[in-house]
Parts: structure tokens; C-alpha cells; sequence
């Protein structure tokens, strides 16, 4: 099949799949034509691709999990690099929502702070509207 049904088939752009096979992820044999020819294989690993990446992890770091398919495993995730690749993921996450969290703290508290110094200073408060 050719590029444009693959991606379709697995739920992304063409963009994407030339980008995974920028990246040795994805191959595919061309027609002579010069068009490419996808087969299932191909779109099943571009629809695990897919998935991962929604999941945050970036497509340069889903090999385990390709790897894991090419060796006949019934998921990507069926491998031990996988699941390395998910607790990987998952700590970079928790370091996200610590650092979110101390940026969340420290913009209430200069909220906190500008409200406090600005409040006096507000002399003018209207209570009925000024044509």
C-alpha cells in the first residue's frame, strides 16, 4: 500500500511516517515507480509508534519495543527494554510534576505578594457603571 493508506491506517500524517523512516523505525520497499509499498507489518509498527509518542515517550526511544514486535512478541511492551523504557518515561514524568509543582508554588506566592503591595494603592473603586 502506499504511504498516504498507510498512515491513514495507522492514524498519522505522512509527515510522520517519512519522519519515522528518517529515523530506521519504519521501511518500506519502493515500487518501480519510485512509490513506497507498505505492507501490515509496517502500518502495525507505525500505529505502535503512534501510540507510544502519545504516551509521551519520543519516537527516538521506541526501538525496544519495535525490536520486541520483530521478534515475534504479541505486544512492543512484551520485552524487559521496554518496560526499562517505560519506567524511564515514567521517572521523567514524576521529575515534570515536581518541577511544575515548585513553579505552581512560587507563582502563587509573587501573586500573593503583588496583591498584598497593590491593594492599598487601589484608591478608585467604581459601584456603578460610568457612562
Amino acid at each position: 500500500m502506499r504511504i498516504g493508506e498507510a498512515a491513514s491506517r495507522a492514524g498519522v500524517s505522512t509527515k510522520a511516517v517519512r519522519y519515522y523512516e528518517s529515523l530506521g523505525l519504519v521501511t518500506a520497499p519502493r515500487l518501480a515507480n519510485g512509490y513506497r509499498d507498505y505492507d501490515e507489518a509496517q502500518v502495525r509498527r507505525i500505529g505502535e509508534i503512534r501510540g507510544l509518542v502519545r504516551l509521551g515517550i519520543p519516537a527516538e526511544q521506541t526501538r525496544p519495543f519495535l525490536d520486541c514486535l520483530d521478534s515475534g512478541q504479541a505486544a512492543g511492551d512484551d520485552c524487559p527494554a521496554s518496560l526499562d523504557t517505560y519506567r524511564a518515561a515514567i521517572a521523567d514524568l514524576d521529575l515534570r510534576v515536581v518541577e511544575l509543582a515548585e513553579r505552581r508554588e512560587t507563582l502563587a506566592a509573587r501573586l500573593a505578594e503583588a496583591t498584598a503591595r497593590s491593594a492599598p494603592r487601589c484608591l478608585f473603586t467604581p459601584t456603578e457603571e460610568i457612562p
